[in-house]
């Protein structure tokens, strides 16, 4: 190996700078083994590396897609961008997703670099065959939310290294996971349910319930929840969860879940609920409504929803979680441009692990304002 790496000095003493594909042909080894030869020379100090490429110290960096030129940023400031083509590849254009590329795009022509598109539809193969097409295209770094990736766990893990840097887009992984090793930026979904949970203990309810599916953000908004109720001293209170089905709205699911909640009311078992997401919130008034026995909302049953896409549309507007959505791109954007710099400039800075904490916007369907706020 010694040999190899002083061959590897050579090649790029003589060039200035070469890409990695380069040196793995001049060598007759795999790309593998040179990207893994070239990163311990850099943490030696002995070439700069960029993703892609690796430069004698001195000489103009370039990646595997051109030269970089751009003015280098000064510290805390967002990277310029001028240029550079970003990849993001994301489950659906739609719902939750959508805010969030309004702000990535919004960073990305602020900072000159151009924001392209990819979509898995929640495809087991396609995040990996979509991150890989931007690359080949051109993209000098991704935006990536897996979706296979929902409770953080790496059971249905996949590759996430495509050779340029790459950033997590509301996604969480477990700590001690592969994909942790990761930048990622989301939001705080747990601290936003215990904003709910904290804001119904407040008015008085002991027996808070909660409803949502399997999803990534439900995931994480149940064990917010969980916390939540714990830290507001109702660890010993009966609780009532019900699982939503995940996707599209399932009308018999809905109408079995309202079912269960007008039986809890009745036995004095729940007195609030905390619902994943406010379309379902919506669906679920109106549900309750249409029983013999009918609810009062919020007299009998105060509800938070969570998302608040169109919580505020409601003919009784809910109170809702906002998750911060196009922030979050914003970040992401930001943070991507500056690892892009940082390859540039033969730095590797600690990974960020980014959770924005959503808001809670206090509406009629909470009680609030039969409270006197």
């Amino acid at each position: 190996m010694d040999e190899r790496h002083e061959r590897i000095l050579e090649l790029v003493r003589q060039h200035g700078t070469l890409r990695v594909t380069d040196l793995a042909r001049h060598l007759q080894i795999s790309t593998v083994t040179a990207r893994r030869d070239v990163e311990a020379l850099a943490s030696h100090g002995r070439l700069n590396r960029v993703r892609g490429a690796v430069s004698w110290p001195g000489a103009p960096l370039v990646t595997d897609r051109g030269p970089l030129s751009a003015p280098v940023s000064h510290a805390g400031a967002v990277p310029d961008g001028e240029g550079l083509v970003l990849g993001m590849v994301l489950p659906q254009s739609q719902h939750y997703f959508g805010e969030i590329i309004r702000g990535a795009e919004e960073a990305a022509k602020e900072a000159g670099a151009r924001l392209v598109l990819g979509f898995s539809g929640y495809q087991a193969d396609q995040d990996e065959v979509q991150a890989r097409r931007l690359v080949d295209a051109g993209a000098h770094g991704l935006l990536l939310a897996p979706g296979w990736m929902t409770d953080g766990t790496d059971k249905d893990a996949r590759s996430l290294d495509f050779g340029v840097p790459t950033v997590l887009v509301e996604r969480r992984p477990a700590a001690g996971t592969r994909a942790a090793e990761f930048d990622h930026v989301c939001s705080d979904h747990a601290g936003g349910a215990g904003l709910a949970v904290r804001h119904l203990a407040g008015l008085g309810h002991r027996k808070i319930a909660l409803l949502a599916a399997g999803s990534a953000t439900g995931v994480h908004v149940r064990a917010g929840y969980e916390t939540g109720i714990r830290a507001a001293g109702l660890e010993h209170t009966q609780t009532l969860r019900i699982e939503l089905p995940v996707g599209a709205i399932n009308a018999r699911n809905m109408e079995a879940a309202a079912r269960q909640l007008v039986e809890a009311v009745e036995h004095q078992e729940i007195s609030a609920a905390l619902v994943v997401s406010d379309t379902d919130a919506i669906m679920l008034l109106q549900l309750l409504r249409g029983f013999d026995r009918q609810l009062r909302v919020p007299q009998d049953l105060a509800i938070v929803a969570y998302d608040d896409e169109v919580a505020a549309l409601s003919d009784l507007p809910l109170t809702a979680v906002a998750p911060p959505k196009r922030e979050v791109g914003r970040a992401a954007v930001g943070l991507l441009l500056q690892r892009v710099r940082e390859g540039v400039q033969g730095q590797e800075a600690p990974r960020q692990h980014l959770a924005l904490l959503p808001r809670l916007w206090i509406r009629q369907s909470c009680g609030a304002e039969l409270q006197g706020e």
